[in-house]
């Protein structure tokens, strides 16, 4: 008998299995996605190995826990109310509208309601890249009362999305004009290379701007648009086809960066 007891736990969607003492102290743990055993003490490893051993399958690595990279350092010492990793799509409009639900104009539907349609449209099918080594960040403030909507990290590079609500509009984009339906035509395009611009001064690195408009009826690009990549919420996934520009510590040290609120105090 070695004394240990395996407790199956979850940890952010992910079993692990730790092997305790009588007295409920660990001395290690098994994650099966990395096929590891982490152990605290080298000299249980042989009671260690035998007390996982019905859960053990394949080959698996033991040693000591890896040593935490930067990024996760940063993620660790981080407050809760300074990361925005949790904020929802359209987070500052659920605020919002939570604190005043009545609209400005009574007679007119709210143009809120609909710009958090198209938020939480677009940031649906940006967190479905997730798991493919992306990570999406919502409604991340920024001085002046302005916001980002979306900042998207990933192997491909770093995308500043912006938000349009076009539901059965036709839309025509002309640099830097955009057209919503019978609307007069509005420079929507400087703002989001200006919202980019803002971001890559904060994160000190290329962030690619991104006209995302959601169910459009119709979509006019008569001409190419600089720098501004122009997408219906239908292929937001053609994002994540990009070929790779950042490796994985990059994309982890950047995300750790982005998600916290003081990066974003100085733009």
């Amino acid at each position: 008998m070695t004394g240990l007891r395996v407790i199956p736990t979850w940890r952010h969607g992910q079993e692990r299995l730790y092997v305790c003492l009588t007295d409920g102290r660990n001395v290690a743990w098994y994650d099966r996605e990395t096929a590891r055993v982490n152990l605290l003490s080298e000299d249980r490893r042989e009671d260690v190995l035998d007390a996982l051993g019905p859960f053990l399958t394949g080959r698996v690595t033991v040693g000591p826990p890896p040593v935490p990279t930067p990024a996760e350092l940063a993620r660790l010492t981080l407050h809760p109310d300074d990361d925005l990793a949790p904020n929802r799509p359209g987070e500052a409009l659920l605020i919002a509208l939570d604190r005043d639900p009545v609209a400005p104009h009574r007679l007119r539907p709210d143009p809120r309601r609909r710009a958090l349609v198209a938020e939480q449209t677009v940031g649906a099918a940006l967190d479905a890249l997730e798991g493919a080594g992306w990570h999406t960040l919502h409604s991340l403030p920024l001085p002046g009362g302005d916001r980002i909507h979306h900042l998207v990290i990933g192997p491909g590079g770093l995308f500043c999305v912006h938000t349009l609500y076009a539901r059965k509009q036709r839309v025509l984009v002309s640099d830097p004009m955009v057209t919503l339906g019978r609307r007069e035509p509005y420079p929507l395009l400087r703002r989001v290379r200006a919202d980019a611009d803002r971001a890559s001064y904060a994160l000190t690195a290329e962030v690619h701007p991104v006209l995302a408009l959601s169910g459009p009826a119709d979509l006019s690009v008569p001409a190419p648009v600089r720098a501004v990549r122009v997408l219906q919420d239908t292929d937001i996934a053609t994002l994540s086809r990009q070929g790779g520009v950042l490796k994985p510590a990059d994309v982890e040290a950047l995300h750790a960066m982005a998600r916290d609120r003081g990066t974003w105090s100085r733009v």
